[in-house]
């Protein structure tokens, strides 16, 4: 697992409107980079609006909001939309990033075990450097707790 004070990996994704975005472009800037299993199922809804309903606290800290899963550019467009998600949705259909940020693992649900994205967000300062790091994350508090952190 990157830990606190590790270079973040650079990369380079598409979001819902097929925009490229890459991590080096955000120098100068805190961010929050959310990984998320699947859009529109109910956790990931709950974060997804937990981010959407803080986002006015995040931009007047000078903080940029990404999620990220392995879900289509398609997918992310709709769930942006159908949510009024004001921050990028990047796609990761490779897995490419998911595995350089180590949020590739085993999971369980209802009894049965497989590989899929961790929930797990990464804040990145201003130079690239991963300033903290929340795993096993509860998805309507994730939010607040992440502002109650940094500010």
């Amino acid at each position: 697992m990157l830990k606190e004070g590790d270079l973040a990996p650079d990369f380079e994704l598409p979001d819902q409107e097929e925009v490229t975005h890459k991590l080096s472009d955000y120098r100068g800037k805190k961010v929050v980079l959310y990984f998320y299993p699947k859009d529109d199922t109910p956790g990931c809804t709950k974060e997804a609006c937990s981010f959407r309903d803080s986002f006015a606290d995040f931009r007047k800290h000078g903080m940029v909001v990404l999620g990220v899963s392995k879900d289509s550019v398609k997918s992310h467009a709709k769930f942006q939309e159908k949510y009024s998600l004001p921050f990028p949705l990047l796609s990761d259909t490779d897995l490419a990033v998911v595995k350089a940020y180590e949020v590739w693992g085993e999971k369980k649900y209802m009894g049965k075990e497989f590989m899929g994205v961790l929930r797990t967000t990464y804040i990145i300062d201003e130079e690239g450097k991963i300033m903290k790091v929340y795993e096993k994350v509860k998805p309507q508090d994730h939010a607040q707790e992440i502002l109650q952190d940094i500010l």
